[in-house]
């Protein structure tokens, strides 16, 4: 795929990424790693972007330690000046939105559109966490005590460990670390392996705004290493005081049991199996487009994709030719997500790919049938191998590859008679995270 009408080379060099890049930094100061060298490939056409040096075990610990130090003095800051950092954060993103919106696409491969919109989402998340900043409130009691008088206030945790995933590469450190820092807490964040370069990004700019503040050094951290640097071993840190993971059902079932032994807080943001309902009285004008985009979107990698659609059975052949109608037409528009005329982009590499065919093999010897979709895409533009064609499939709730999360662009239709039975097939997944029903009847 040719990229050479965009400023590949122009973006990267705004966002300070390098030919090879340190993998931690305390928040302006980068350390100079010496693990491993990671190399990020692009999903739109398979190139290097760039190279990153991985931390080892004792650069982990440098960070950490630092990020300890950092914690002491942070949390001493009055909540509204911690909370002026994170405003001028936020302007620093949008001033840098488009380019990071860029490296986004680039990098995990959804459209442009979605990558400008994460990082909205980040922005979006600053101005919030400033308001919380004067929203930090306790409370008092009277004591059944005399002379005595209770209250309550909240208090600095310590060091928040972030696990990202490759989906949402960006916005989920802001999520976290915005609303950690502006509480007082000091951050150490853990990005995928597969997008490590959008994180270096995120340093960087934010870099001048700590600098300008004489923000602690260790508040805002970044480790990128391999799993036995960085895996079970900042799981069962003790200076890390909640670990916040969005990632696999599997992952996050592996560190929260490690988390428990020492009693630690987690944030667990994990799988979702998610349904729609449609209704016999459903405004399908409405429910359609809804139901491509949470289908289709991200290229189905989001935890909130639509996986399953239980459909009336008096609607539901309608429903089925609206939705392969749809594909048809999201099918011609498969290709580099920096296109704005492209809908979908690649899967994030060969191996999400193979998941993807062998989700498709297993419906049909379940006894399903793929109604449209399903083919990986070749040649030309598409040599790279993660280019797939979004897929429509009859099949059975409890059919075991229904009941799984398949992190892929694959749609499953079913048929309901009663609403009741709707309802328990909705809730009858081991993962639950978004649903929806359409109907126009609220009866």
């Amino acid at each position: 795929m040719d990229m050479s009408k965009y400023d590949v080379n122009g973006v990267l060099s705004r966002l300070g990424i390098k030919d090879v890049n340190p993998g931690a930094t305390t928040g302006t100061s980068w350390v100079k790693t010496s693990g491993d060298v990671t190399e990020s490939v692009s999903p739109v056409d398979g190139r290097a972007i760039a190279k990153v040096t991985n931390a080892n075990v004792e650069e982990y610990e440098l960070v950490v330690e630092q990020a300890q130090k950092g914690f002491e003095e942070w949390k001493t800051w009055p909540a509204p000046q911690r909370g002026e950092v994170v405003r001028q954060i936020g302007l620093a993103l949008r001033e840098s939105k488009d380019d990071l919106g860029f490296l986004v696409s680039l990098e995990m491969g959804k459209i442009f559109q979605e990558g400008l919109g994460e990082v909205q989402e980040m922005i979006d998340i600053c101005d919030f966490a400033v308001g919380q900043a004067r929203q930090l409130y306790g409370f008092t009691m009277q004591s059944e005590r005399p002379q005595h008088r209770m209250y309550d206030q909240y208090h600095p945790l310590g060091i928040v460990g972030v696990v990202s995933a490759f989906n949402f590469p960006v916005a989920v450190w802001a999520w976290n670390t915005m609303i950690a820092v502006v509480a007082g807490d000091a951050v150490v964040w853990k990005p995928s392996s597969k997008t490590p370069l959008t994180a270096i990004a995120c340093q960087n700019i934010i870099q001048k705004v700590l600098k300008d503040n004489n923000v602690p050094e260790g508040v805002f951290s970044l480790v990128i290493a391999r799993s036995s640097v960085m895996g079970d071993n900042f799981a069962a840190d003790p200076r890390v005081r909640l670990m916040s993971v969005t990632g696999s059902t599997a992952v996050g079932k592996r560190i929260n049991a490690i988390c428990g032994k020492r009693l630690a807080n987690t944030i667990m943001e994990l799988g979702g199996n998610n349904a729609i309902i449609i209704s016999d009285k459903a405004d399908l004008d409405l429910a359609i487009p809804a139901i491509v985009f949470g289908s289709v979107g991200t290229t189905g990698q989001r935890c909130t994709s639509t996986r399953r659609i239980i459909i009336h059975e008096d609607v539901y052949e309608k429903v089925k030719d609206s939705l392969i109608s749809a594909y048809k037409q999201v099918a011609k528009k498969i290709g580099n997500p920096l296109d704005q005329n492209i809908l979908v982009g690649p899967m994030i590499d060969t191996g999400a790919v193979t998941m993807f065919t062998e989700a498709i093999e297993k419906v049909k010897n379940h006894g399903g049938k793929i109604l449209f979709g399903g083919d990986v895409l070749s040649g030309g533009d598409y040599e790279v191998g993660t280019y797939v064609v979004p897929a429509l499939a009859e099949a059975e709730n409890h059919w075991e590859i229904v009941q799984e999360e398949t992190f892929a662009p694959l749609l499953y239709l079913m048929k309901f008679k009663k609403f009741e039975e709707a309802l328990e097939m909705n809730n009858d997944v081991p993962q639950g995270l978004s649903s929806a029903i359409f109907t126009l009847d609220m009866r």
